[in-house]
């Protein structure tokens, strides 16, 4: 039987979505494929995880590029980013707490091309004055992950309804960036 490695990726990366520390078996058995055939795609699971990564981070990017965040409004901008990112916010969750699992330094160019994209954003609001100058545009944008990741997490969890996600999300973390009136 011959196995699609993007199919095959994509069933992994659905699997670990809802479960982060499955197995490479049940990886395999989820798949409908044995460990060998799994193996034989990805040596181990750091293997994997790297392809996923590469997987996840094209969703992503795909994602933002739909989002236009160097169009319009600053804030706008910010909640379109959460609603396109909102179908990957899963697997976005589960990389960024994989992605914890390696060296520092050892970080994928993709995540710094997003990075540098979100960053950009946040400088531009704090330019236009829109969102506050005493929060780095780098630590925005790491709360930026840390929300829709953790949004992800209390949708799986139904702690929060699917449907209030990406408001919630966009409202917590622009609740936080807007720059007050009163100062």
């Amino acid at each position: 039987m011959s196995v699609d490695r993007e199919e095959l990726l994509s069933m992994a990366a659905d699997l670990l979505t809802r479960r982060p520390t499955s197995s490479m078996d049940e990886i395999a058995k989820a798949a409908g494929i044995s460990r060998a055939t799994l193996h034989r795609h990805f040596a181990g699971r750091d293997a994997l995880i790297r392809a996923l990564e590469n997987l996840g981070l094209r969703r992503l990017e795909a994602a933002v590029d739909a989002a236009r965040p160097e169009e319009g409004d600053a804030a706008e901008a910010v909640r379109r980013i959460v609603a396109e990112a909102e179908p990957v916010a899963g697997f976005l969750a589960f990389l960024v707490t994989e992605n914890q699992l390696f060296e520092p330094g050892d970080t994928h160019e993709g995540w710094a091309r997003i990075d540098d994209r979100f960053a950009a954003l946040f400088r531009r609001g704090q330019e236009e004055g829109t969102f506050r100058i005493d929060l780095t545009a780098a630590w925005l944008t790491e709360a930026l992950y840390a929300l829709i990741s953790a949004s992800a997490w209390a949708v799986q969890d139904g702690k929060v309804a699917g449907r209030d996600a990406v408001r919630m999300t966009a409202e917590l973390l622009l609740g936080g960036a807007r720059r007050s009136t009163e100062q």
